[in-house]
């Protein structure tokens, strides 16, 4: 793929069939302003996108292609790289089977093979479940786990972003009680490398200013509630501001992500999953996505699950997917420029 200021390629996973991916995906392509700012090309099944596409009441042509430079990528014009070919009058979309959890899957596989032969410039991901994976008979939990198998990404990490909140995660999807002693101080300093390098690579800020949040209520009150702030989280900052790094911490957890959205910091490293995941939500519900840093490729997330609960409704908001897309289009464009930077 030539580097030029032209529309990046942006792969979309279709996600799982039996979740509200196909209708997210659907509403989003509808919004002209995509196309805009990329050339969206759908990896899924054109059967399950026109079975949306009948129940949205939406009218789009569809150019099925077997290559991402086959695309016509123009308002209108839904482009699918058919993946799968799931017969929508005999499957029953109502729960995840062996047949769209594998489907699902190949999706995934097939966007990262194609990001890492630079034929498409990022990828975005509908919504996936644990359980389609596991009928799928993946060894894989999820998304994040299997594109770091597939890049081989040995440090990475889940950052969550909108346009008045990021914040990055050390801890993820384990039980509140074992927070603590997982925390290292490698770890955090880790994290804090990622951001920085992934803001300044990827979101275009020369000099990212990085806030960590310390553990305990008031970041431990010089130890009295806690010495994970003393023993851990301090040296971690120390070292990083050794290395150059803009960093302050650890900071109480009650107003870091004020002054977060606020302006004083492009981002905070979180603890554990809810210190960060709640303020997010709170202000990015919506809108809010889920960007994977550490690879060597592009990836971007909706900020939900599959909602089986209201699949096949015609509910389904669209807007996280929309900032997805827009988000994946970005950190490609500001890749292309560094890119060329370099080259020169």
């Amino acid at each position: 793929m030539k580097h030029s200021n032209a529309r990046p390629v942006i792969g979309i996973t279709m996600g799982d069939p039996v979740g509200i991916g196909p209708e997210i995906l659907v509403k989003a392509l509808n919004d002209s302003t995509l196309y805009a700012v990329c050339k969206p090309l759908i990896l899924g099944d054109s059967h399950i996108i026109k079975k949306a596409l009948s129940l949205l009441n939406i009218s789009k042509n569809i150019n099925i292609i077997d290559d991402p430079e086959q695309g016509q990528y123009q308002s209108g014009t839904l482009d699918i790289m058919d993946i799968s070919t799931i017969d929508t009058n005999k499957s029953d979309l109502s729960y995840p089977t062996v047949e769209t959890g594998t489907a699902m899957q190949k999706y995934i596989t097939c966007a990262i093979d194609l990001a890492l032969a630079d034929r498409i410039s990022g990828l975005v991901t509908c919504p996936i479940t644990k359980t389609a994976m596991k009928l799928a008979g993946s060894q894989f939990h999820g998304h994040t786990e299997l594109l770091a198998h597939r890049t081989n990404a040995e440090e990475y990490a889940m950052m969550l972003t909108g346009n008045k909140l990021k914040v990055i995660l050390v801890t993820i999807h384990i039980p509140l009680s074992l927070v603590s002693a997982s925390l290292t101080t490698q770890g955090i300093l880790k994290k804090i490398r990622l951001a920085h390098t992934s803001l300044k690579d990827r979101f275009n800020i020369p000099m990212p200013n990085i806030a960590v949040a310390g553990l305990n209520p008031h970041a431990g009150e010089e130890s009295m509630f806690g010495r994970e702030e003393e023993d851990i989280i301090s040296p971690a900052v120390r070292l990083a501001k050794e290395e150059g790094l803009k960093v302050t911490g650890p900071l109480p957890p009650d107003t870091v992500f004020y002054q977060a959205v606020s302006g004083r910091y492009d981002a905070v490293i979180c603890m554990y999953h809810d210190q960060g995941l709640i303020p997010f939500k709170l202000i990015h519900f919506k809108d809010g996505v889920n960007t994977t840093l550490g690879l060597s490729i592009i990836r971007t997330s909706v900020d939900h699950g599959t909602a089986y609960d209201i699949a096949w409704k015609g509910i389904a908001d669209p807007s996280s997917l929309i900032q997805a897309v827009k988000t994946a289009a970005f950190q490609a464009q500001n890749r292309k420029r560094e890119l060329i930077e370099n080259e020169n």
